[in-house]
């Protein structure tokens, strides 16, 4: 079993995020405890004269409680939502409080994917850990 379990939460539907959770349950076992990390992409600068006032702040909290509300139902989790780039932000929180296994759920490749990379595939090349992918 692990100690320390991160699992990157993306609020996408493509995403597998219960069988994210459920294979992070198992790894972490009774004793270990579980991250739940959403990273909020930015903004593009141009972008945010067409949101309407309080979009991101009022975006963000919602993210947050639905976050919480998923750490809740698992033993010894916690929340915790970032700003960033999503695939570099990822390995730079793993890389800050140490986790030994990140499980992150990925989408089905498409071409696109195949020429960009995705988040999965840049955390699986680059983490310092262990890394299990759902799909």
């Amino acid at each position: 079993m692990y100690k320390h379990v991160l699992v990157p939460v993306s609020f996408d539907n493509e995403r597998d995020g219960a069988g994210a959770l459920a294979a992070a349950k198992l790894l972490a076992g009774d004793s270990g405890k579980i991250s739940l990390l959403h990273v909020i992409e930015q903004v593009p600068s141009y972008a945010i004269s067409y949101l309407p006032s309080g979009y991101q702040s009022e975006a963000r909290k919602a993210i947050e409680a639905e976050l919480s509300a998923m750490a809740a139902a698992l033993p010894k989790a916690d929340s915790f939502v970032v700003e960033g780039h999503s695939g570099r932000t990822i390995l730079d929180w793993a890389e800050a409080q140490g986790p030994d296994c990140i499980v992150i759920a990925s989408h089905r490749p498409g071409m696109q994917d195949l020429l960009l990379g995705s988040t999965a595939a840049k955390v699986v090349r680059h983490a310092t850990c262990a890394v299990h992918v759902i799909r």
